[in-house]
């Protein structure tokens, strides 16, 4: 029995599927763990084949790779040093478990497996985890620590078991993706499960961007009376040595670094800059390619673009036509001398044009209407896209939320690309982040400091500008309205009355509802993007194109 342990918690930011380089990192953490003087090295969730690994962690192959892989890593630890928990799928008497294993003296010491499986949201774990048996602790150097993977710390039933059990500290890995106000909910869980047990914890989140989800570490540590004894930085790797005193009412940890969260807007930059740029390099794409048309949505892009990767791996393009603005040539052209991105202007008129020429006999006897607005904004898309092939960049595509949830975007046109920043970011937040951006620099960017998105581009009135005179308030409400009635509609699922009854206009909810549905066909076919609220398009909200309910409450 000691008196005295090192933890070391280990915010790592594994690949999915890529056991080789993943088993490299956490060697590479566990040498520095080594270094600083750890007894004991705490990895993520899943950190072996890394989170999430849906439907790939059923191949019998990558079971098998894990499995060989937590034993090389158990076999590392005869040599004496740090002895590390790690998650990994694990196979048991033929069920499959999401498992922390502990991993001291040359061999796999001890086992528990998640027992709470969320399947919610962007989580879908009951297809393919078994529920484990509520866990006792695992003994370390004679202390009982308490192992509670991710979701089992979110309800009260595995903190008791162990506490009741005998655990002397808790100890949590986790896979938690970023969202906005996600951060205060984690650490009031956290509270709530040092109160009940009077033990300390420590929880440790994995960080990077995996496909949408972005997860943004900002792991921490409460001593028994729930005073904050450690906070890590968000959003970026870090190993962080925390020492732990048995005292004659428990284990404490000292005070050790605490970073101050983020603000909202800073949070929200930095996981659209790291999901973009994790997106980019675990994919190895060699850079970006945007349309900058001189609005809001496509500068916010190009800005996120450059701090993520750098101004050398991002091409902007602007696609003039007849009815692009003088004003959005000018806009375009300082917006990029900004970012100090590589910028080229590629007239569209000879497209446009020649489809005109082709689909004549066609439409004879037809007037002009959407449909060739959407002629070019699909010419616009084939030119990025000839781009994108030519020379290997990842295609930027621009939507915001506002815009993708209401349909106010031209499938094959303006939604081609691989990847949406902006997929699940309101219209009224993008232009928050526009000014927060112009005031600010955050740390660990590759874009300059001082003004990135030109005044002009911010005030002016929004336009798609596919005819003369247009702006997007002459087909939409305005932006605050529409966001107000659109946070109603998919993050808090109100029927129509209720969102009446908060003084919005019920012809206006109506609208805007039955353009929700709609738009359905559309969204199925999008790009994915960085996950920033509650209720993302995709695996948070799941609805069916063939749909022909409508609120029809009067």
């Amino acid at each position: 029995m000691t008196d005295h342990l090192a933890i070391a918690l280990a915010q790592a930011n594994p690949t999915v599927g890529d056991i080789p380089g993943n088993l490299a990192m956490i060697r590479r953490c566990r040498a520095e763990a080594a270094a600083a003087g750890a007894d004991l090295v705490l990895f993520g969730e899943l950190v072996v084949c890394g989170y999430p690994p849906e439907d790939l962690v059923l191949k019998p192959r990558l079971q098998e790779d894990c499995r060989r892989a937590v034993e090389a890593l158990a076999a590392d630890t005869a040599d004496g040093g740090p002895a590390m928990i790690v998650g990994a799928p694990w196979s048991d008497q033929g069920r499959l478990y999401n498992a922390a294993l502990l991993l001291d003296g040359g061999k796999i010491a001890a086992a528990r497996y998640k027992h709470d499986l969320p399947n919610y949201g962007v989580f879908d774990e009951k297809r393919v985890f078994a529920p484990g048996p509520l866990p006792g602790p695992v003994v370390f150097r004679g202390v009982r620590l308490g192992l509670m993977v991710c979701e089992d710390m979110w309800f009260p039933d595995a903190a008791e078991c162990l506490a009741e059990t005998g655990a002397e500290l808790l100890l949590v890995p986790n896979g938690s993706p970023f969202e906005d106000g996600k951060t205060d909910a984690r650490v009031n869980l956290a509270v709530a499960r040092v109160k009940e047990t009077g033990l300390p914890l420590a929880y440790l989140n994995q960080v990077g961007g995996q496909d949408e989800l972005i997860f943004d570490g900002g792991s921490f540590v409460l001593n028994a009376d729930c005073a904050p004894a450690v906070q890590m930085p968000q959003f970026r790797e870090a190993l962080c040595l925390t020492q732990w005193r048995r005292e004659t009412s428990g284990w404490r940890c000292e005070t050790g670094g605490r970073e101050a969260p983020l603000g909202r807007l800073a949070a929200i930059w930095q996981a659209m800059v790291l999901g973009l740029g994790d997106y980019v390099r675990k994919n190895r794409f060699p850079s970006v390619v945007l349309g900058l048309s001189g609005g809001i949505d496509s500068a916010l892009t190009a800005a996120v673009a450059v701090d993520a990767l750098g101004p050398a791996r991002v091409s902007l393009v602007m696609l003039p036509y007849r009815y692009t603005a003088q004003e959005s040539l000018d806009d375009a052209a300082a917006c990029s001398a900004l970012l100090g991105a590589d910028y080229r202007i590629l007239p569209i008129a000879p497209a446009v044009e020649a489809f005109g020429t082709m689909l004549a006999p066609a439409f004879a006897g037809r007037g002009p209407d959407t449909t060739e607005e959407n002629i070019q904004s699909r010419v616009r898309g084939v030119a990025l896209m000839a781009l994108s092939n030519k020379f290997g960049h990842l295609l930027l595509t621009t939507g915001n939320k506002s815009e993708n949830s209401v349909g106010y975007a031209t499938l094959y046109g303006d939604m081609c690309g691989g990847y949406n920043v902006l997929k699940d970011v309101y219209k009224t937040t993008v232009f928050d982040l526009a000014r927060w951006r112009n005031a600010n620099h955050p740390p660990g960017v590759l874009g300059p400091a001082g003004r990135v998105i030109p005044e002009n581009i911010i005030t002016r009135p929004p336009s798609a500008e596919l005819r003369e005179n247009q702006k997007d308030q002459d087909s939409l409400p305005p932006y605050d309205q529409l966001d107000r009635i659109l946070e109603c509609l998919i993050e808090e699922e109100m029927g129509v009355e209720e969102i009446v009854a908060r003084g919005e206009p019920r012809e206006v909810v109506k609208r805007i509802e039955h353009l929700l549905h709609l738009a359905e066909f559309k969204r199925r076919q999008a790009a994915p993007g960085v996950k920033v609220t509650r209720r993302s398009f995709g695996r948070d909200r799941r609805y069916p194109i063939t749909n022909a309910f409508r609120d029809r409450s009067e």
